[in-house]
């Protein structure tokens, strides 16, 4: 694909050097000092920030410095007109806090004031932020924890942090609003969270909701709309990579395929991975075909298909075409991943968007299967769990669908992890592929065939489990889980594999334990996750989801981040003193984003 996947620009961040504004001495000494931040946070952010396709974050720094309201216009008209989704403010001094502070209400916005003795930065900051908050315009708040000197031109690590952390927050919001969620089919088997609710995507995220039947698919394959020299290539890469590594068919022998059925079943679905994606972000080579409409896609930034039972019970499973899509590599090369959700679960679809577009790596979709406690495993396998599985794991595992990243199979540093696409070499492309099977899907469930992608997660991955729930009555809320993919003794994993269904790919994580709450055990973790699905991505990036939902106004019930790397809107120490409590306040009485 040549053409840029979705429409739009992508955000860029705003920066606003505010500065004392009375002239004749103090603002004309300020204005090297205050001009030389707000290019060291651009160098920052361009330095250490990419967009999910890789390209870097732009920073548009206003013409001057702001003094007062006219100059805070001009730089709000050249935000507007240059695609600004994030605006930063910062400042070494005092200035006039209600007349130079960003007055839009669906921009994430916040402030950096200087830590030092001889200018207020820090009063500064204070008076803007208690103007943001009685205008219910909630801003974040930077400040670093030590006094530096005037002349030091350095950002400390713990603002670079804050920084850091409220541009990645900022530009997902940012991102999502103006696309699309994709629903392929309706609703699989009564799942509630493959229930579109436009009124959360429309109000909380900026996004519409995009629907097609599912009977699209097959028109597409019997009319040819689809690209069919990509298909031959599709087909040769399918060939070498997957259909070489064709599993052991497990189904009775009276639901068995013929040889000639599973190679018709190859090449249905290949083609239904070429035509979800065109569905989602469109193909301009159908236009050639004289398919203009078929051509513009629905600038789907997620996308999920229902698959069970209605379409499964006839048709291939979606099984292959989520793994590959989900996956950052196909025939065509290394490329970002594609957020495309299992059984149309539009909120773990959300949750897995939240974690692609904070990481920029590709996202586990995994049924929150089974808690083994270390006394089940012992019992059913006569062995001990040791390590960071000793006190017990939750099994992951999906319907014959994962991403191929999660194999774990990429290395940094010799550590297996999940790397941003533009990271991966064609050596650990090919190992992902090499440690995944593709069995014959079960016919007793999917009765139209396919084939299901089985591997197991290379352990010791750091990894974030989250899920998006949404509550009648309170909304959505965001659960967290940091922890660890674990391995597991040879023998264990066979035991349990084969209980469940070994034809399927399988994580095993192990939550990072708090000794209280919902982290007292891992059970505890099982019991009150939210629904039957997880997302889970690589690293520990709890605390960037928190940064996220509070900009998006969405509480958080339940998470295991250390409560000092919690960065949320100043506004929320206004709502109590307990941080779960104020949150839920303080998200209740702003409402929605984009209300």
């Amino acid at each position: 694909m040549t053409h840029s996947r979705l429409i739009g620009g992508k955000p860029k961040i705003g920066i606003r050097p505010i500065i004392d504004g009375r002239r004749g001495g103090i603002r004309e000494s300020l204005e090297d000092m205050t001009m030389t931040m707000a290019h060291k946070v651009a160098e920052l952010y361009s330095s250490s920030l990419r967009h999910s396709d890789g390209t870097p974050v732009e920073c548009i720094i206003a013409d001057t410095t702001i003094g007062g309201v006219a100059e805070a216009a001009m730089a709000a008209e050249k935000f507007r007109n240059n695609g600004v989704g994030v605006v930063l403010s910062v400042t070494p001094c005092w200035c006039y806090g209600f007349e130079t502070i960003d007055m839009d209400g669906e921009m994430p916005k916040a402030i950096w004031g200087f830590n030092g003795t001889e200018r207020p930065g820090a009063v500064y900051l204070a008076s803007a932020l208690a103007g943001h908050t009685q205008k219910g315009l909630p801003a974040f708040g930077i400040y670093g924890r030590d006094v530096q000197e005037i002349g030091n031109t350095e950002i400390p690590e713990d603002v670079q942090e804050k920084l850091v952390r409220f541009a990645r927050a900022g530009l997902a919001v940012a991102t999502m609003k103006g696309k699309s969620y994709l629903s392929i089919g309706s609703v699989s088997m009564g799942i509630a969270g493959s229930i579109p609710n436009p009124d959360f995507f429309q109000e909380y995220l900026g996004m519409r909701n995009e629907y097609v039947d599912a009977s699209e698919i097959e028109r597409r394959v019997q009319l040819g709309i689809y690209d069919h020299e990509e298909f031959d290539r599709a087909m040769a890469w399918t060939e070498k990579y997957c259909k070489s590594n064709e599993g052991k068919d497990f189904n009775p022998e009276h639901l068995v395929y013929s040889r000639e059925e599973k190679d018709a079943r190859w090449e249905y679905v290949v083609k239904m991975t070429l035509i979800f994606r065109d569905m989602m972000i469109g193909n301009p080579k159908l236009a050639e075909m004289g398919f203009k409409e078929e051509a513009m896609g629905h600038n789907a930034i997620a996308a999920g298909f229902q698959g069970q039972r209605q379409w499964t019970d006839f048709k291939p499973d979606g099984d292959f075409t989520e793994a590959i899509l989900n996956s950052s590599f196909d025939w065509n090369g290394i490329r970002e991943a594609f957020t495309f959700a299992t059984e149309n679960d539009t909120l773990n679809g959300t949750s897995m968007l939240f974690g692609h577009l904070l990481s920029n790596t590709a996202q586990i979709f995994a049924d929150v299967r089974t808690y083994w406690s270390p006394k089940a495993v012992e019992r059913v396998t006569g062995k001990k769990l040791e390590g960071k599985a000793a006190n017990g794991f939750i099994h992951l595992i999906n319907s014959g669908s994962c991403t191929l990243d999660g194999t774990g199979l990429q290395t940094r540093d010799g550590k297996p992890v999940m790397k941003p696409f533009w990271e991966i070499s064609e050596e650990e492309v090919e190992a992902c592929l090499a440690a995944t099977k593709w069995y014959p899907a079960s016919r007793e469930y999917m009765r139209g065939g396919g084939y299901s992608s089985q591997f197991l997660t290379r352990g010791e991955m750091p990894v974030t489990m989250c899920r998006l729930n949404l509550v009648k009555g309170q909304g959505p809320v965001l659960q967290i889980a940091e922890g660890w993919a674990v391995n597991l003794d040879e023998d264990v994993f066979k035991a349990i594999n084969e209980r469940t269904d070994r034809t399927w790919p399988s994580t095993f994580f192990a939550p990072r334990l708090t000794g209280k709450g919902c982290f007292r055990d891992v059970y505890t973790v099982m019991n009150r996750w939210g629904a039957n699905h997880g997302a889970i991505g690589y690293g520990h990036t709890g605390a960037d989801l928190i940064t996220l939902a509070s900009m998006l106004r969405i509480p958080v019930c339940m998470h295991n981040v250390p409560e000092e790397n919690i960065f949320r809107p100043s506004a929320w120490s206004a709502f109590g003193e307990d941080v779960e409590g104020s949150d839920y306040r303080a998200c209740k009485n702003y409402g929605p984003l984009y209300k």
